[in-house]
Formats: C-alpha cells, sequence, structure tokens
C-alpha cells in the first residue's frame, strides 16, 4: 500500500476515533447520537463502494435524525449513489427532497444540472435539438442557482453558462 494510502487510512480511523469520543461526551440525546453513527457508518460504507449498505444505513439515520440540515447531507449522500448506479429519476427525486430539507446545497443543484445537461447531450446526439435545449435550459436553470449559493465555486458550469447563452448577469448577484 502506498505511503500517503496509509496515511490517509491512518487519518480516517483518527477521526472516528476523534468523532466517536465527541458524540460520546457531548450532551446530545441518545436519539440523535444513533442518527450520527447510522450516518457514519453509511458514509464508510459509500468510502469503501459498498452502496447498498451504505443506502441502508442512511435510511436508518433518517428514522433518528430531527436536524434537517443533517437529514439534507443524508440525502444528498443517498443521491450521490442512486446518481452512481444510473437511478437518475431517484438521484433528482433524492436531490429534491434533500433540498426541502436544506435548500442550501449548491451542490445538489450542481448534481442535478449534470443530470439535466447530460440528458441534452444526448438529444443532440439523437438530432433533437428542440429536446436538447428543453434538457439544457433546465440544467441552466439548476446551474444559475447553485451559483449564487455558491459564487465562484463552479467556474465550469459559469462558463457552460456564459458559452451557451444561457447566462443572465442575475446569476452574480
Amino acid at each position: 500500500m502506498p505511503s500517503n494510502q496509509n496515511r490517509d487510512n491512518f487519518i480516517d480511523k483518527a477521526f472516528t476515533v476523534i468523532a466517536e469520543s465527541i458524540v460520546k461526551v457531548l450532551p446530545i440525546a441518545e436519539k440523535e447520537k444513533k442518527a450520527y453513527i447510522y450516518y457514519r457508518d453509511g458514509l464508510a460504507a459509500q468510502n469503501n463502494g459498498d452502496y447498498s449498505e451504505a443506502l441502508e444505513y442512511y435510511q436508518e439515520s433518517l428514522l433518528l435524525e430531527e436536524s434537517p440540515i443533517d437529514r439534507g447531507e443524508t440525502l444528498k449522500n443517498m443521491a450521490i449513489i442512486y446518481m452512481s448506479n444510473g437511478d437518475e429519476e431517484l438521484a433528482i427525486e433524492t436531490y429534491h427532497k434533500a433540498l426541502v430539507e436544506n435548500p442550501k446545497q449548491p451542490s445538489c443543484l450542481k448534481n442535478i444540472g449534470l443530470i439535466y445537461e447530460k440528458k441534452g447531450r444526448y438529444a443532440e446526439q439523437d438530432g433533437d435539438f428542440d429536446q436538447r435545449d428543453i434538457w439544457f435550459d433546465k440544467a441552466a436553470e439548476v446551474w444559475a442557482k447553485a451559483v449564487r449559493l455558491y459564487p465562484g465555486g463552479y467556474l465550469d458550469i459559469e462558463n457552460w453558462l456564459k458559452t451557451t447563452g444561457r447566462s443572465n448577469i442575475d446569476v452574480y448577484l
């Protein structure tokens, strides 16, 4: 194993030990602690590529978690898995649920836009330029929101908006 991978594994393990210690001593309700543990286990499974296990842990976390911000983060991670597995409709639906919980997640908007832009490229390859424009316009709409939430954070998206003529002045306000 390369030395930098050993270091990363050490850092991951050290972070986990520290986080668990903090969770144990913080005056947090037992339900919230369990929700965090399920979330953490889901994240570890996701990082290891065990998506089905990760989704199970995330579902358990959602049953216990009350914080909208934490629920939004969990839903976002679930949507990433759905997107990775090619279930783009479920990913979009789950990203929207995440945004209901926490509307200030520009990465959800960015990823929804990626799916729309991909559908537009496929329509273009098929010669369906009307459908392409519909998908590209949908991508531009969500990407404009993402850029407003995270100015300067998505330069490639800002460039796409400009080069496709789908940028408007209020994107940068």
